[in-house]
């Protein structure tokens, strides 16, 4: 990579603002920045992954030192803070833009207010440079313990699941671990590509989610809690039914990516 491409890959942004207090903070006292690439690629993800539980923010475009204070997000939030943390360990990154159905959030927007929801939800995975090739990192959307409670309710039932927050063709075993190659656990409920940006302020600049008004305000001072308390729920094993069942709504989009020959 060149040296003005990697710039702008490097950059602080108001969202990507690694030289906040509290990440700073957060590099020294973890020694991440003595590591190799490898580990320390490893190190920002496996703490976005399972340090940040899966939850839902008061927005999208919030920066990445409030997320970490959070202590929670969902796929556009951690992936802000995963950015900010591979930044400051000097680790190229971008961002990949999407949308993706709602059907996968299905058991965890509660069903009184699913009908309202957009059908189409912004989403987004972080790229990261790494021996040459972008690396696509979307597995750390949801914490370890969350995931396995999904993995030893549907055990045996098939392995593809849409839902509560995951859409993969694979439940028992996804590709969510860093181990130098690719990630995901929303992949296959993609259904537009928006492209690439090289951060999260250049994408909401061009991208917001359709919850503005009245709606906007319900999400962020009602709906969201809501939301929290039930990926609280079943986290701690209580998973509320999905009409029809967990993998009713699996691939009813299409994916885009499927489409392109992608997975």
């Amino acid at each position: 990579m060149m040296e003005d491409e990697a710039r702008k890959y490097l950059a602080e942004t108001a969202l990507l603002n690694f030289g906040s207090g509290s990440i700073q903070w957060l590099v020294k006292t973890r020694g991440w920045s003595d590591l190799s690439l490898y580990a320390r690629i490893g190190a920002a993800y496996d703490f976005v992954r399972n340090e940040i539980n899966f939850g839902y923010n008061s927005a999208d475009d919030i920066p990445a030192s409030e997320v970490l204070a959070d202590g929670y997000g969902q796929c556009n939030t951690k992936a802000t803070l995963l950015m900010a943390l591979l930044r400051a360990l000097n680790i190229p990154c971008r961002l990949h833009g999407f949308t993706i159905h709602k059907g996968l959030q299905r058991g965890i927007v509660p069903e009184l207010v699913y009908g309202i929801a957009p059908e189409n939800i912004l989403h987004s995975w972080v790229e990261v440079y790494h021996q040459g090739n972008w690396v696509e990192l979307e597995g750390f959307i949801l914490d370890a313990a969350f995931l396995k409670t999904l993995q030893g309710k549907f055990a045996g039932q098939g392995s593809p699941l849409c839902g509560y927050g995951a859409e993969t063709d694979c439940l028992e075993a996804p590709d969510v671990e860093w181990n130098g190659r690719s990630t995901y656990i929303q992949k296959t409920g993609i259904n537009a590509d928006l492209g690439l940006f090289d951060s999260p302020d250049a994408f909401y600049r061009q991208h917001r989610q359709a919850i503005t008004g009245l709606k906007g305000l319900l999400y962020r001072s009602v709906i969201r809690h809501w939301m929290n308390a039930r990926v609280a729920k079943i986290r701690g094993g209580q998973i509320p039914l999905i009409p029809g069942g967990p993998t009713a709504h699996a691939h009813q989009a299409g994916g885009v990516l499927a489409r392109r020959g992608d997975i």
